[in-house]
């Protein structure tokens, strides 16, 4: 018997909220043995009162050892095992931006990128170039034909765009093309099975005609193609833990993976701040409130030590604003590692604050990954997260007699 079997036969209706805060990338490492982490070092009043009165764990986005992307630690968050629902970047991203994918459609993730004279890729991300630049380059890749396929393309934001393949006999399982490095060139589409040979060579073509069309540009002369993938199928959260939710969310990425698992992506927001008005202006319409905040992962990405423990304070800040709402249960937590050490994700546990009227305190007394180490809830798979949740908002019965 698997989770969700449990949850869609034990799950109650109630009158609590649920708000599940997830700073992207939150969990970080100390720049020098023995030393603070990022969010550690963040002066976090607000978390450090709530990890009082609340209980604190280290969750465990996929497995132990396993870096994950944003779509499986996301996943996880929310309850569904990273491993058995894989789901395509692509996917996320297109279903992010509202675009209603069809059966057999192929969804790709793709980013422009910036060539030296010798077709290296000098700039993954094209100087993270701005959304107002981007858009016209990427309309201009809808100029790409090829013969018995339907190509879709659609701005998103600053230096990554969608791609939409529609046609017949093609799969999804192609490998990246960006070979997350600079100083050499894109890799070649790769199909991993027989029946993705015929998109690899689609995404070849398209990438052929695509280098053509953006030789002339200063930054975004070039493009890579990231996590090809075919429409998923997942169960909502209706369905599996009786939840009317809601996602309030910047980046259309994590739009996307709310509204394949159901959620209603509610709001235009593009700060924090409008994040905080679109919850008070909803909360009397839903169960659960998914909250996004990127920045702690892009300032972990790009490196900056100072910069993320900044973004980790600015997210402190936002707390006082959801607390006087009045939530059940109150969740704040990562959906993966990405230590400005190591400039990328890791595979490092990730801290988590679990705050409600009946949860069981520690002795914990801020919230950081020394003391989550010390916490009650210990180390967890992040996939059980939703039904902690639901327990501690009084929405689960009991397990047999």
């Amino acid at each position: 018997m698997d989770l969700h079997t449990l949850t869609r036969d034990l799950h109650t209706k109630n009158d609590s909220k649920i708000v599940l805060l997830v700073g992207d990338g939150l969990g970080g490492l100390p720049q020098t043995p023995g030393g603070k982490t990022e969010l550690e070092t963040a002066k976090t009043p607000n978390l450090d009162r709530l990890a009082k009165e609340g209980v604190l764990g280290s969750s465990i986005p996929v497995l132990p050892g396993i870096s994950p992307g944003s779509g499986p630690g996301h996943l996880g968050l929310f309850g569904y095992d990273p491993l058995q629902y894989m789901i395509g970047r692509g996917a996320l991203e297109a279903t992010g931006i509202g675009f209603e994918l069809k059966e057999g459609d192929i969804a790709i993730r793709a980013n422009f990128c910036t060539l030296d004279a010798n077709g290296n890729i000098s700039d993954r991300r094209a100087g993270r170039i701005a959304s107002e630049e981007s858009a016209p380059i990427a309309i201009k890749l809808r100029k790409v034909s090829i013969p018995g396929i339907e190509v879709f393309v659609e701005p998103v934001k600053e230096h990554r765009f969608v791609v939409v393949l529609r046609g017949e006999g093609l799969e999804g399982n192609v490998d990246d093309t960006d070979p997350q490095a600079t100083g050499v060139p894109p890799l070649a589409p790769k199909a991993n099975d027989k029946g993705s040979e015929k998109t690899a060579k689609v995404c070849a073509e398209f990438l052929k005609q695509a280098f053509e069309i953006l030789k002339d540009e200063p930054k975004a002369n070039g493009c890579t193609l990231r996590g090809i993938a075919s429409k998923p199928s997942l169960p909502s959260y209706e369905e599996v833990y009786g939840l009317k939710a809601a996602a309030i969310a910047v980046y259309p990425m994590y739009k996307g993976l709310a509204r394949l698992v159901g959620m209603d992506v509610i709001g235009d927001s593009k700060t924090l701040d409008e994040q905080m008005e679109v919850l008070k202006e909803n909360w009397d319409k839903y169960d659960f409130f998914f909250i996004h905040f990127k920045y702690t992962d892009s300032t972990g990405e790009d490196g900056n030590f100072e910069a993320k423990t900044k973004r980790t304070e600015e997210l402190d800040a936002c707390i006082p604003k959801i607390m006087e709402l009045g939530p059940d249960v109150f969740i704040c937590t990562g959906d993966h590692s990405t230590p400005a050490m190591l400039s990328s994700h890791s595979w490092h546990p990730v801290p988590t604050l679990l705050w409600a009227k009946y949860c069981r305190t520690d002795p914990c007394q801020s919230f950081g990954e020394a003391e989550c180490l010390k916490g009650g809830l210990g180390q967890f798979e992040a996939k059980y997260l939703m039904s902690l949740a639901l327990a501690n908002a009084g929405r689960m019965n009991k397990f047999g007699a």
